[in-house]
């Protein structure tokens, strides 16, 4: 078969949608089918040869507390037939389809079956941009879509509330392979210190504000404790910064973007993975890649992340913008290694369940379902229909 898989955002910037995109092609090319990766990218993408097609120029739009490095230009439409055209794609699958310019402009100009995968939850993207013409607009690509799949029920909820219709949930997925317990971890932080690891972009949204408050209270009760903060950002991160100087707050380390292949081994790193965004998180990947190598949860109570963790069980949920909350929960575990090996051994297991072998088996079976219904019938005889339930 062959697949088109198409991001509206940079592919050279990180990010979940992007990683999820990039797991799903290595695991269908694995299978054997041809697929193509569009996206707009700000510099070369290394590691697909021609299985990716650049497509667009990605500016910053800020966008919910955000920004979304996306392709505005309504000049793609040559570009996108040229490639529909030659490539000839027996299914075309987008991610955040109803994001402008480039899915919106792949759905206009798509004549085959089309499967769209929505990551947001409430707060992003912003559908509500132009109302009442922009949502009009949207509908109406949104009715182009043979197939609709939401990595969460907050997501499909999320995206219901706004496009109703029927949803097949499918989670997102973690690298096994790669985030694997055996890496070695980043060598000056492996000192016996008890290490917290935040990881993630610093925008207001993560919480990283409500850490660093909780971890004045955790410093004073484990001293022996530090705090990692990994992740890009420049505004937020100096005013971090100087919160931190100001309070006199020692062991608190910004290390700044991490490459993927460096991700695991801060993993590694860390004691407890702590994640305390205020909402708009759909699916905790990052969960998932911390559970992946053993490490215990501390993380917001909120629709996305309790979709992940099981409280008492993998990790902890605690209540969002809690400092308070959050202090006790870092502290409670750091006393306790047994329930650390514990909640760790329990996330393992359940990132098993998350293997993108399983989810790209799962996306592809979907698809089958999608290319069974007319009119794609006559060129896949083989697919079966099947109703397509939430």
């Amino acid at each position: 078969m062959k697949i088109a898989l198409v991001s509206p955002y940079d592919f050279a910037y990180p990010g979940g949608v992007c990683i999820h995109i990039s797991c799903l092609e290595q695991q269908f090319t694995r299978m054997g089918h041809e697929v193509r990766v569009i996206a707009p990218a700000s510099k070369a993408i290394s590691g697909f040869g021609d299985r990716f097609i650049p497509i667009g120029r990605p500016r910053p739009i800020p966008t919910s507390g955000s920004i979304a490095r996306l392709t505005v230009s309504p000049w793609l439409s040559s570009k996108i037939k040229e490639v529909l055209e030659r490539e000839k794609f027996d299914i075309i699958h987008l991610h955040e389809p109803l994001m402008p310019m480039l899915c919106t402009t792949v759905l206009r100009l798509s004549n085959t079956a089309t499967v769209g995968t929505f990551h947001a939850s409430h707060g992003k993207p912003g559908y509500n941009l132009g109302r009442p013409v922009g949502k009009w607009f949207l509908k109406r690509w949104f009715r182009r879509l043979h197939g609709k799949i939401a990595v969460s029920k907050p997501a499909m909820e999320f995206a219901h509330g706004h496009f109703p219709g029927y949803y097949n949930i499918i989670p997102n997925g973690v690298d096994l392979e790669h985030f694997s317990p055996d890496v070695a971890p980043i060598e000056e932080f492996n000192d016996g210190k008890l290490n917290i690891l935040f990881v993630g972009r610093l925008e207001s949204r993560k919480g990283v504000k409500y850490l660093i408050e909780a971890f004045v209270r955790v410093k004073q009760a484990v001293p022996d404790s530090r705090l990692i903060i990994v992740g890009p950002g420049t505004r937020l991160r100096r005013q971090y910064e100087k919160k931190v100087a100001k309070s006199g707050l020692k062991d608190v380390v910004f290390v700044g973007f991490a490459s993927y292949e460096d991700l695991p081994r801060y993993y590694q790193t860390a004691d407890i993975f702590c994640a305390p965004a205020t909402g708009s998180e759909s699916f905790g990947i990052i969960l998932l890649e911390a559970m992946a190598l053993g490490k215990p949860i501390v993380a917001s109570n909120i629709e996305g992340y309790a979709s992940v963790i099981s409280d008492g069980v993998d990790g902890q949920l605690v209540p969002p913008k809690d400092s308070q909350s959050l202090a006790q929960a870092l502290i409670s575990l750091l006393n306790n290694e047994s329930l650390r090996q514990e909640m760790g051994a329990k996330g393992r297991a359940k990132a098993m369940d998350y293997s993108w072998e399983r989810v790209a088996r799962d996306v592809l079976d979907y698809y089958m379902r999608v290319l069974g219904e007319p009119p794609w019938r006559k060129k896949f005889p083989q697919s079966k229909t099947a109703p397509i339930l939430v």
